[in-house]
């Protein structure tokens, strides 16, 4: 779920900085130094820190570097070992062997074992577990432990995303088979198995994170990650100008203006990409005012969305169509955006009864009013919310624009369907499979479809797309899905918005390749005469 600039729902555990431009990187003849610490600024705190429960980007941002999965996607987007040394695909790919690695301990010393991978299991499929993840590991038939580094997983029927679920993070057995996941101080104290042990957590100040001199691959050079929580996109950029962060996300305003100075471009470099991010304005569906897709349509129409992306995003960004975006080799562009018309948007909402009194639609003695809420500290998001407020206006509809702390947010309102409409974003995986966002049977508490989404053919492409691996039949499917959604309009899909951050110059390492440059973390360094961070880092 995203509450700042990115987020993705499944990204495999290691934070991604995305960038638009070929950065050549000059290899070094001189060994990496050890050491310093890396700072970077986020407006929401993490929620939970155990990874099945980890539902939002500040918490898999830190999870991700504490915990590993089975698998995980290089630099090219391949799947790749993490945990996992090997695999072999058999039975036309219903059952996978996993090959564990043998030299891999949890940071309290334990032995990770093909044990901790079926307790992992056992607790995504337990109904009581309020995991938003269980639709991935609910197709399996069987899990085997054939011996303690070797794991047999059979599907019910052929299921495409198989391998790629498997990037969920194992959490250890030993020390939680006797915890309620949903209630375990572990998940503010997490034990992984990553490159990053935990070290402390300030609520709503920061996390830290201190590198694993054990982890499997290789020691990190850099000995300290410090993500800090600064709810307030303005104050993160002071911050930046004073360098007290290293990496933040940047606005559109900050990207092409404000760090267009001899400071950031001596001190920082800057980052465009495509995001495999989209923002959207999703309707609880159990609401009589958005049952008719008519009004929903109407509303859709009666928006200007080149206006949102001129204005909010001063071009940096581009109309969204529906669930995937267009690097997805899921994306259907034949789903071309409806045009805004203000005019239609009256029509469709007079046939559905609304009228129109004294400048503002009635029916049923009943004004048309409305709440959209958003997270706290995202300018960005305000903004559109007052764009669509002043549009929807226009038609007739009052709008109330409120503002939430993330942690509120997600838990007394999103959790809770506790909400008229939300302006929010969605992060993807590589992966297209978003059976947990649209899925009927993903609608209880804490589960991605938490607008109440429902239609049958949908359910059944969903599934018919997870059933093959043939990606043309895949791709069918997902163009039929990205068609009715667009049709049925159960989210205004708004914009699909370009990755922009810095980086301190000092970083080196840095890799621009098609994932982006956060895939080998691990192995950026810093000079020592470059270093700024020696023992401990003040919080500032």
């Amino acid at each position: 779920m995203n509450n700042s600039k990115v987020t993705v729902i499944k990204q495999f555990k290691l934070p991604i900085f995305l960038v638009a431009f070929l950065f050549v990187f000059l290899s070094q003849s001189f060994a990496k130094d050890y050491g310093d610490a890396i700072v970077s600024g986020s407006i929401a705190d993490a929620r939970n820190l155990l990874p099945l429960l980890a539902s939002d980007s500040a918490s898999q941002s830190a999870s991700g570097l504490i915990f590993n999965g089975l698998v995980k996607y290089d630099k090219d987007i391949n799947l790749v070992g993490d945990l996992a040394e090997s695999w072999e695909i058999k039975d036309g790919g219903l059952t996978i062997i996993f090959h564990l690695r043998k030299n891999v301990k949890w940071h309290d010393g334990f032995p990770f074992t093909a044990s901790d991978v079926e307790f992992t299991y056992q607790k995504l499929i337990d109904p009581k577990i309020r995991t938003p993840y269980s639709g991935d590991f609910e197709r399996i038939k069987s899990l085997e432990v054939i011996d303690d580094y070797t794991v047999k997983v059979t599907y019910k029927e052929p299921f495409a995303p198989g391998l790629a679920s498997w990037g969920m993070s194992i959490i250890p057995k030993h020390l939680l088979e006797k915890e309620d996941l949903n209630t375990t101080k572990f998940s503010r104290h997490p034990i992984g198995t990553g490159p990053y042990k935990f070290k402390s957590w300030k609520s709503q100040e920061k996390i830290e994170l201190a590198s694993n001199r054990n982890y499997f691959e290789h020691r990190p050079y850099l000995d300290r990650e410090i993500f800090r929580v600064i709810p307030d996109e303005s104050t993160i950029f002071l911050e930046l100008q004073t360098q007290g962060l290293d990496s933040a996300g940047l606005t559109p305003l900050q990207f092409t203006r404000q760090t267009d100075t001899p400071f950031f471009q001596k001190n920082y470099r800057k980052f465009k990409v495509p995001s495999f991010t989209y923002i959207y304005l999703g309707f609880n569906l159990n609401n009589p005012k958005f049952k008719d897709k008519r009004v929903r349509q109407a509303l859709n129409y009666a928006v200007d969305k080149n206006e949102i992306i001129n204005i909010v995003l001063l071009g940096l960004g581009k109309i969204c169509t529906g669930p995937f975006v267009p690097n997805s080799w899921a994306f259907n562009d034949k789903v071309k955006p409806a045009q805004f018309d203000s005019k239609k948007a009256k029509e469709l909402l007079r046939e559905c009864g609304w009228i129109n009194k004294n400048g503002w639609l009635e029916k049923d003695g009943k004004r048309f009013e409305f709440t959209i809420i958003t997270n706290q500290g995202n300018e960005e998001r305000l903004k559109v919310a007052q764009i669509i407020q002043r549009r929807l206006k226009d038609v007739g509809i009052k709008v109330n624009v409120k503002v939430l702390e993330w942690s509120v947010f997600l838990t007394e309102f999103i959790d809770k369907k506790n909400f008229e409409s939300v302006l929010l974003g969605w992060g993807l995986g590589r992966e297209p499979d978003n059976f947990d966002i649209w899925h009927s049977s993903k609608t209880k508490e804490g589960e991605f479809n938490f607008i109440g989404y429902k239609n049958e053919e949908v359910d059944n492409l969903l599934t018919s797309a997870r059933r093959t691996f043939n990606q043309e039949e895949r791709k069918a499917c997902y163009h039929r899905i990205q068609e009715i959604l667009y049709d049925e309009q159960p989210y205004m899909f708004l914009y699909v918005p370009d990755g922009l951050s810095v980086l301190h110059s000092r970083f080196q390492g840095v890799k621009l390749e098609p994932i982006g440059i956060g895939y080998n973390f691990i192995d950026w360094w810093v000079p020592l005469g470059k270093q700024r961070y020696k023992t401990v880092i003040s919080s500032r």
